[in-house]
This record gives C-alpha cells, structure tokens and sequence, in this order.
C-alpha cells in the first residue's frame, strides 16, 4: 500500500487535511446558530433561554460520539501507518455498532430522567415547556447524533477530509432550511428547531453509510469484522474518553453557571446562551486546525517517522498560537455587532458583550493546550490526552 500522506511536503498535507475539517467545523457552528438566529426572531425571551439550557444536551451526545468517533480514528490512523489493513476494519466496524448500542442505552436514560435533568440544567416555570419541548426529541433521536460523529471522523483517516466536510455542510444546509419552515410556518417553535437538526444529522449519516461503501478501502461496518480484543478497547476508551472528557465537562459547566444565573432572571441565561454559541467560533477554529491534523500526526507515529512528526508539531505550535490571537483580537473588537447578528434589545446585548469578551481572553493557551492534547492522542497517549483534557476546559473556561 503506498502511502496515504505526502510526507515530503508536510505543511501542505497538514492543510489540505486541516482546512476541510475547519470549513466542517465553521458549518457546525451553523448548526449551532441557525437554531439560535430563528429562534431569537421570536423575541420570546423564554423560549430563547429555554433552547438555551439544552446546550449541554448537544455537548453530552457530541461526547459520546468523540468517544468512539476520535478514539476510533486516532487508533486506525496509526493502524494505518503500520498498514494494518484488517486492524482498520474490525475497529471502523466496532465504533459504528457501539456507537449505536449507546444511543440506545442513552436514549432510554434521557427520556426517562428528563425532567431532572432540565430541572438541574436550570428550566424554571417559564422556560420548562420550551426546554422540554426541544430536549425530548434530542433524547429520542440520541442514536442518530451519536452515529453521526463515528464516520465523520473515521473517513478522514484515509485523507477524506473533504468528503467528510461535505456530509457536515449537508447536514447543516438542511438544517437551516428546515428551521424556519418548522419553528415559524409549521409554528413549531422549540420542537421544530429539534427536528430541524435531528433531520440534517439523519442526512449527514446517510450520506457517510454511502461514501464508506464507494470510496473506503479500509473502513468496514461489516458485522462480522465487528470484534477488537482488550488492548485495542483501552486504546479506543482511553483516548477516546479524553477526547470527550471536555465535552461533558462544559455540559456539567454550562449546568452549573445557569443554575447561578437563574435567580438574575433569565435573560442573564438567553444572553449566556448567545454568548456561548459565538464563542464557539473562535473553539471550533481550533479545533478544527488541530484535530484537521490528527490522522497526519497518527500516521507518521504509527510509521516511525519522528523527524518529520517534530518538524511538523513545531509549525503547528507556531501557527495555532498566531491563530489564537487574532480570533481573540476579532471576537473582542466586534462583540456589540456579534451580539446584535441575534438580538436587538439593548440590555441583552450589553450584557452579551462583557461576558463574550470574558469568554475569549484565554483563547490563545486553549489553542496551544488543544494542539498537545490531539497530539497525544494521535500517539495513544491515554493519561496526558487526559490531564491535558482537563487544562483545556480550564483554559476555555477561566
């Protein structure tokens, strides 16, 4: 098997992998905002805040799939290099189905306990009804959304990184045009901005089922190569729970700081709510151009090729950190105007403002901390992915 990577021009193989997987990043904060944008045209302050508190619904079920989904492609990736070819399709195909099996379990959970988790999320008697609405069908539907981070992640392991960022767009363009249909026409409100991205999500999977049978050669979801024995699970689980240790923690976060800001009033919460989902602007730039490079990074460990590996992480320090400032710098100088893209009343927007502002002035160490931990992953290194997990949240977070 020739080699996947042009490893003689290293910068432009990170950026043909990388510039994709941001261009899906930027999409799935569309995602994201579509919802908030149609649902801010309501100018319901408490519907606002009641799609709001389900943020980290979105962030539990994204951890869940990054468990399987980042665990999964760090260890094919250096499969890959090792050309394990039988290695890469037993793994792909256990992902998948227990990808699913936890969507199952998952669902049957959320809806069970759903009331207490809304109530821990912070919904009050005004935002419950809105609140409820929305987080019963991301509840129902958990397998689709879980699923939906599996090949979108695994299929950029064989440099598909294009091809993995038009099943994101995909998603997302359906999405935003089911979600004025559905929230406004249909006057679904808080349900419709749910199905609306349940449905993109569906497609997103759909479409990924279809390029893994006519484009993978070393991807797999037959059931019968669905079988990994104990070292390739506590890889898999192992990186793949520090991977997704920063998604639940900002749900547990996201959590906390609601529940201390109900009793200012829940405008407090839909400004929070807005400022979160522009944060993730600058978040999911980074993510992109650090986990962009992450098969890259696992292949050249897994072949043995340090030299290239140290050349290749000093440039991406240096370009990451350049990255880091400039978001900042931006999100900072044009906070009223981002603001003011979802709501119109000045109390909300001035609020928005001082805590978005708060929000990005560590972006730059997030970015470096980012960058080693996906490097760690790439090179199965379970406990520093993991501890540096835990500083990413912090670095995002203080």
């Amino acid at each position: 098997m020739d080699s996947l990577f042009d490893t003689e021009h290293l910068y432009r193989s990170y950026f043909k992998l990388s510039f994709p997987v941001v261009l899906g990043m930027v999409v799935t904060l569309v995602y994201n905002l579509a919802d908030a944008y149609f649902i801010a045209q309501t100018g319901d302050t408490d519907l606002i805040a009641g799609v709001s508190l389900c943020a980290p619904v979105f962030t539990l079920l994204m951890a869940f799939g990054n468990i399987f989904g980042q665990g999964g492609s760090t260890l094919i990736s250096r499969l890959l290099g090792q050309k394990n070819m039988e290695g890469c399709r037993r793994i792909s195909s256990f992902c998948f189905y227990i990808a699913i099996a936890t969507g199952i379990v998952l669902a049957l959970l959320m809806v069970l306990f759903g009331s207490a988790m809304l109530q821990a999320m912070g919904a009050d008697a005004e935002t419950l009804s809105h609140a409820y609405r929305y987080y019963m069908v991301l509840a129902v539907c958990a397998p689709v959304i879980i699923v939906s981070f599996i090949h979108q992640n695994l299929v950029r392991c064989e440099g598909l990184a294009t091809e993995s960022m038009i099943g994101t767009i995909l998603g997302a363009v359906i999405n935003i045009v089911l979600d004025p249909i559905l929230i406004s026409v249909f006057g679904l409100g808080a349900m419709g901005a749910a199905v609306a991205t349940v449905i993109g999500y569906l497609c997103s999977v759909i479409y990924f089922l279809w390029l893994l049978k006519k484009k993978t050669h070393s991807l797999s979801i037959q059931i019968s190569d669905c079988h990994v024995n104990k070292q390739e699970l506590r890889q898999i689980l192992g990186i793949g729970l520090s991977a997704a240790l920063s998604n639940l923690m900002q749900s547990l976060t996201i959590m906390i700081m609601n529940t201390f800001l109900l009793p200012y009033g829940n405008d407090k919460i839909a400004a929070m709510g807005i400022v979160l989902k522009i944060n993730m602007i600058a978040q999911l730039m980074l993510v992109g151009f650090a986990f962009g490079g992450a098969p890259l990074f696992g292949y050249l460990y897994g072949a043995h090729q340090s030299r290239e590996l140290k050349k290749l992480i000093h440039f991406c320090l240096g370009f990451m950190c350049s990255v880091s400032l400039v978001l900042t710098l931006l999100i900072w100088i044009f906070a009223s105007p981002l603001m003011q893209v979802f709501v119109q009343d000045a109390a909300l927007i001035s609020t928005g403002v001082l805590m978005l502002r708060w929000q990005v002035v560590t972006t730059v160490f997030a970015g470096i901390v980012l960058l080693l931990t996906i490097l760690f992953q790439a090179a199965g290194k379970v406990i520093p992915a993991f501890l540096l997990s835990i500083s990413y949240l912090s670095a995002v977070r203080v």
